[in-house]
């Protein structure tokens, strides 16, 4: 992603001046998290990281930045002379990229001076609100598939360039088995696949011309597009002609369909290529594909063998983005030492937890989760040792647990501004959200109406945050 520090709301830009003027430019903690898990689901697949930390480490303003900021006639030549010398000197403490994420606890922590820490709201709510998104509806469509093979179709459809590559990556995180953007294959290893379009069926006489030109030319990599004119008609039978050829030359080969009703076309097609002898090749779908219907099909029984998938997962389908916030919880008192800070609400679903805060993991004896904990930096969870755990929203409500071991999540990524270790592969990551799936009952993972997975507070932060409600009770 282009690291320009304009990509911020212009309000950003005015405060960080009130700062600077004001002597206000003082430490800062921000937490980056989201309220509720999209498409009504259980989980979060925390993506993003990476990009967050490459464009931190080069956030620069240019001379054309200053120029036009200057032209606006509100910012002062001191302010514009500090901002031509801006860079990112912050630390940063993130939850490991491809981890299972779930509401009010923080993804990342952010401590930097006011200016700095309010410059990167925008593109840090960008970059990990998008990426998350997409890692998570791809997870969800892998995880109804069965954890099938899922392939990355329809990036055209994305957001612009900056959209596709980054829809492209975090769906290889979610899950998918490879894309269809050639850049982004190159760009982070991911494997390439595609079948062909309905121009090259249509750019020839016939399908039966059509397909056996292509199985010519690639005989290893041959899925035909058998719906372009009658699936069950002349596609299937041009199928089954090049596919024969291919078999008797010890190669396999693949049918797409993508468009009909895919159950019925599946069940179909898989009895006529059974009857030619062709068990061995393999059904792909297409058309429009989300979790929803993937389920259905594979509860259904389809014969597929490949899912591709393209608009639904690097759009977010039904929702247009992640619930993810970046609020203050910090911020250096008259003591010149950090001081806890809460966002009240009338909504209770909107006050925020404050103070600098660690996110524990608690697993049971066979490694599963069983809950997140949010503490205060430095408490102590105790592993074999049952304690009291408070709700985020409704403090009256505990549960009590003993762990059989705990894990902090927020773990140090960049300090003063430099990246702590070199990006990791994105099959490595890919592999880890992966692994995730296998530790958290399935309950949690359901489509629809999912088990609520319990996020709660430490006795300490409930009564820090309890003293801020009561404090706020008197003012008023």
């Amino acid at each position: 992603m282009n690291a320009n520090p304009l990509f911020t709301d212009f309000y950003e830009l005015t405060m960080a001046q009130g700062y600077w003027k004001k002597g206000l430019n003082t430490q800062t903690v921000f937490d980056m998290f989201f309220r509720r898990p999209p498409f009504g689901g259980g989980f979060s697949v925390f993506a993003g990281l990476d990009p967050l930390l490459d464009t931190l480490e080069n956030l620069r303003f240019g001379t054309d930045d200053i120029e036009y900021l200057s032209s606006l006639g509100i910012f002062e030549r001191g302010f514009l002379d500090y901002l031509s010398g801006f860079r990112f000197t912050g630390d940063v403490l993130a939850m490991k990229e491809g981890s299972l994420a779930f509401p009010n606890e923080p993804l990342v922590r952010v401590h930097a001076n006011a200016i700095e820490a309010s410059v990167i709201e925008g593109l840090l709510l960008n970059i990990v609100n998008f990426q998350t998104l997409i890692a998570t509806k791809t997870a969800r469509i892998w995880l109804a598939s069965r954890r099938g093979s899922l392939m990355e179709f329809g990036l055209r459809r994305a957001q612009g360039f900056d959209g596709a590559m980054s829809a492209s990556r975090a769906a290889y995180i979610g899950g998918a088995a490879g894309t269809s953007n050639t850049l982004a294959g190159k760009t982070w290893g991911i494997p390439v696949m595609g079948t062909m379009a309905h121009a090259w069926v249509m750019s020839h006489p016939d399908e039966k011309t059509a397909f056996n030109a292509y199985a010519e030319q690639y005989p290893d990599k041959s899925v035909f597009l058998s719906d372009t004119y009658d699936t069950l008609g002349s596609g299937i039978e041009a199928a089954i002609d090049a596919g024969k050829k291919l078999a008797g030359k010890g190669k396999n080969f693949g049918v797409r369909l993508d468009s009909g009703d895919i159950q019925y076309l599946s069940v179909a097609v898989r009895k006529a290529l059974d009857e030619a002898g062709l068990t061995k090749a393999t059904i792909t779908v297409s058309n429009e594909l989300t979790e929803e219907i993937v389920e259905s099909l594979v509860l259904n029984g389809s014969p597929i063998d490949f899912w591709g998938v393209g608009t639904h997962m690097v759009t977010g389908g039904s929702e247009s983005s992640l619930t993810g916030v970046y609020k203050l919880s910090a911020k250096t008192g008259a003591d010149g030492r950090l001081e806890p800070v809460m966002k009240l609400s009338e909504n209770p679903e909107k006050a925020t937890n404050p103070g600098v805060k660690q996110v524990w993991r608690l697993y049971n004896e066979d490694g599963s989760m069983e809950a997140d904990i949010l503490a205060l930096e430095g408490e102590e969870i105790k592993t074999g040792r049952e304690m009291r755990y408070f709700h985020p929203t409704n403090q009256g409500q505990s549960f009590t647990f003993a762990p059989a071991s705990a894990e902090a999540l927020l773990q140090p990524a960049m300090r003063a501004g430099k990246r702590l270790r070199a990006p990791a592969p994105l099959a490595e990551i890919r592999a880890w959200a992966g692994a995730q799936f296998d530790r958290i009952d399935p309950t949690y993972l359901r489509i629809l109406n999912p088990h609520v997975y319990k996020v709660s507070l430490t006795e300490n932060l409930r009564d820090m945050k309890c003293g801020f409600i009561a404090e706020y009770g008197r003012q008023k």
